[in-house]
């Protein structure tokens, strides 16, 4: 696929001095633009992917604010978009899913929503990702072992007709960078407008 054009970005423009295809009319309402994060939304945000289940008492303390203010900041984090949910981070070894690939794949091009949707079926694909380079499509998937591993890749992925090619690359050693302790956590003192 050339590099010019991803997969699933719609036919190029015309030639010069020919007619532009008329673009395609948003879906639903426009989004607000981002608001921008300072140290202490980061650090909240770093303590809750860590630990969703904080209280605001703990996330006040451990970023210096008062609960009145880290309540604020979690609501408005939430009603902007930026925490999408909260869920449970899964040892996935520890859960039978003993196996963990990166598979890479190439598609047919324009072709990308229909193979997410072929890809959302499959057991043990937990992301998805559209990227540009040498393949489409990165898709991390987790198998009870190697034998159902090789299963999903042979019999499902390679089924799908729009797949061109696939690459796997086995997990030998995975480090959850949100695990407790290891990421920074805001520090030292920040006075907030309800202190």
């Amino acid at each position: 696929m050339p590099d010019e054009q991803m997969a699933g970005a719609g036919p190029s423009p015309a030639a010069p001095g020919g007619p532009v295809p008329p673009a395609a009319p948003p879906v639903g309402p426009p989004a607000a633009p981002p608001r921008p994060l300072d140290p202490i939304d980061r650090s909240i945000l770093r303590l809750l992917q860590s630990d969703g289940r904080a209280s605001i008492r703990s996330v006040a303390e451990q970023v210096h604010v008062s609960r009145a203010n880290a309540y604020a900041r979690i609501n408005r984090l939430i009603d902007d978009g930026v925490i999408r949910g909260f869920t449970a981070r899964v040892d996935h070894e520890r859960a039978g899913q003993g196996a963990s690939a990166y598979i890479t794949l190439k598609i047919v091009q324009n072709s990308w929503r229909t193979v997410r949707e072929q890809l959302r079926e499959l057991p043990g694909a937990v992301h998805i990702a559209l990227v540009s380079g040498d393949f489409d499509v990165l898709l991390l998937v987790h198998t009870p072992d190697n034998r159902t591993l090789r299963e999903l890749v042979l019999t499902r992925l390679q089924a799908i007709p729009e797949v061109l090619s696939t690459r796997t690359l086995l997990v030998f050693e995975e480090t959850d960078l949100l695990a407790p302790g290891t990421g920074p956590v805001h520090e030292g003192p920040v006075l907030a407008p309800e202190d």
